[in-house]
């Protein structure tokens, strides 16, 4: 990294600062855990772009299963869901595997002709209407219990930080599918099918309300180890004491004290992905992944599998996106699957990269900074904006009121700006690939 790209670091550190002392502080850190997490998700991106050329428009999905992660992880097993309809849910679901699971080998082991197609169609057929029968019978009985509070069938129960790994884990399954189908293909498949499985992921996590509450919301994550909660810091003398010592009311430091926890957390995985992800583009590795991005049909003459290899960094790419996940649920404390909208978890981190610098990990992760900043701050600065233009206008004009009520799409401006500045002025970004 040179001193250039070290002086961008400290810039968008130092706005972060003048957040602190312009605004207030925990604006600051949410700020900065935001960027944390964004800047995690625009690194996954940068492998499957930057270093293999692959165009993924389903960010969403891949963080929406990380976020699903946490809950069935960390949240405990609801029991009187569990006994009312929960193993029949179960049932129902092995039922639908096995189904496919007949299907393909029906598929396998009968001569081609019209016995094998007519058996295929009377195995998904039957396995269909018998899986559905139990299915439903199983998830109407579970979201019949309590649906005020509960309604589904809870989670482990285990500590919610083993749920990051296990959100890059649903993610990694989910790429693997995916992959299987259109890589290899024309790129534009991969696009369509990436956003077409987003959308079905967000789909499901809305209506299943016996996975994960659907649109009535998981609320209550648990916290990571170490991680207190404010009320617990309010109600000890000790902490109490020490705020006061530091000029400051007990609510407001125990929320600060609370968001520097997990800026040491996210911060320490930031760090670690951030290792292994340049140990992995100056391995031989990421010099071949990178030969291939940059010519496929030579890479193909040497001997190197393109098409498995371009589904090894899909895979890694959308894990790293699934623990981007899990980490933004469990910041949030619950899971919301209406929040998942492809403008901030799809373009705006393509944005990130874009801007950052596609094909340089440092340049992703300023990019995740530095546009997240930009995604918060603009609004208010706009506000202020507009009410500085218009100040000298008597109130009720139809001028004034229109400047201000535009003030709301100032971001959707910003962003677009910024862009196209930086496609015009550095189109390979701010710290661009070397």
């Amino acid at each position: 990294m040179t001193r250039r790209d070290a002086l961008l670091f400290v810039f968008v550190g130092l706005l972060i600062l003048v957040t602190g002392f312009a605004q207030s502080w925990n604006s600051a850190l949410y700020i900065l855990n935001m960027g944390l997490i964004s800047a995690i998700l625009a690194l996954g991106v940068n492998l499957q772009w930057g270093l293999a050329g692959l165009f993924n428009v389903g960010i969403m999905g891949f963080v929406a299963l990380g976020g699903l992660a946490a809950v069935i992880t960390s949240m405990p097993a609801n029991a009187e869901e569990w006994s009312a309809g929960g193993f029949q849910v179960l049932a129902g679901l092995l039922l639908g595997a096995g189904t496919i699971i007949a299907a393909i080998m029906a598929y396998q082991r009968l001569p081609k002709g019209r016995t094998r197609g007519l058996t295929m169609v009377a195995i998904l057929i039957g396995g269909f209407f018998l899986f559905r029968y139990v299915f439903d019978a199983g998830v109407e009985a579970v979201e019949a219990v309590n649906p005020a509070s509960t309604g589904y069938l809870g989670g482990l129960g285990l500590p919610v930080l083993v749920a990051w790994p296990v959100g890059g884990l649903f993610a990694a399954g989910a790429a693997w599918i995916i992959g299987k189908t259109a890589l290899g293909l024309r790129s534009d498949y991969l696009a369509i099918a990436t956003l077409g499985i987003a959308e079905i992921i967000i789909s499901v996590m809305k209506n299943e309300e016996w996975l994960s509450r659907g649109v009535k919301n998981v609320v209550g994550l648990p916290r990571p180890t170490g991680v207190p909660y404010e009320i617990d810091l309010q109600n000890s003398a000790s902490f109490v004491e020490k705020a006061a010592g530091f000029g400051l009311d007990a609510s407001t430091a125990s929320t600060l004290y609370v968001k520097l926890g997990y800026s040491l957390l996210f911060t320490v995985v930031l760090v670690v992905l951030l290792w292994l992800a340049q140990k992995a583009l100056n391995s031989p590795w990421g010099r071949m992944m990178r030969a291939i991005r940059d010519n496929e049909v030579a890479a193909e003459a040497m001997g190197k599998d393109v098409t498995a290899r371009h589904l090894q960094i899909f895979i890694l790419g959308s894990a790293i996106c699934g623990i981007a996940g899990a980490m933004m649920t469990t910041l949030d404390g619950q899971l919301t699957p209406t929040s998942y909208q492809p403008l901030r978890y799809t373009f705006l981190i393509w944005v990130m990269v874009i801007v950052g610098g596609s094909g340089n990990n440092f340049g992703s992760v300023l990019g995740g900074f530095l546009i997240w900043f930009l995604w918060v701050q603009v609004e208010p600065m706009g506000l202020a904006l507009m009410g500085l233009i218009t100040s000298g206008m008597s109130d009720g004009y139809w001028l004034k009121d229109h400047l201000i009520e535009s003030a709301a799409h100032m971001r959707l401006l910003t962003m677009g700006v910024v862009l196209l500045l930086v496609l015009r002025f550095s189109p390979r970004g701010l710290i661009p690939e070397r």
